[in-house]
């Protein structure tokens, strides 16, 4: 069984995926688009890896306010996952994702990528600190 982990965002949807174990998350890649709308290419490639890699549970992060408010981003998180979920036919587990852009920035630049390189992997870095979080939920409940 592995589980995927997403970052959703208005151009990009970050992708990281579980070990077979469900102990680490891994990044796996960054899927772009030129419009927030046009989902059915994102909705295709996610379809394409749940199947490669026999996905059976989807992580989606939460946009939460620091405050434990709901940002201006549930709304479309919202309609992201009931379309990931029917696309899928999986379920999709709303994750907090406060802070995980923060900190995939943060871990870009301590194994010092480039500034202009670093827009390319902090969705994927942060869909993996998403995931992780989550696994490390599944740990503590065994």
């Amino acid at each position: 069984m592995r589980i995927m982990g997403l970052d959703y965002g208005s151009k990009t949807v970050g992708v990281a995926m579980s070990d077979e174990l469900l102990i680490t998350a891994q990044v796996l890649e960054t899927i772009t688009r030129k419009d927030e709308n046009k989902l059915r290419k994102t909705l295709a490639r996610i379809k394409e890896i749940v199947e490669e890699y026999q996905v059976e549970k989807i992580v989606l992060g939460y946009p939460k306010n620091m405050n434990n408010t709901l940002g201006d981003r549930v709304e479309r998180t919202m309609e992201f996952k009931e379309a990931v979920e029917k696309r899928c036919n999986l379920p999709v587990i709303l994750w907090d994702e406060r802070l995980t852009t923060i900190a995939a920035e943060k871990s870009l630049i301590e194994s010092n990528v480039r500034r202009e390189h670093r827009k390319d992997y902090v969705d994927q870095i942060a869909a993996a600190f998403i995931l992780q979080g989550y696994l490390d939920t599944l740990k503590k409940g065994e």
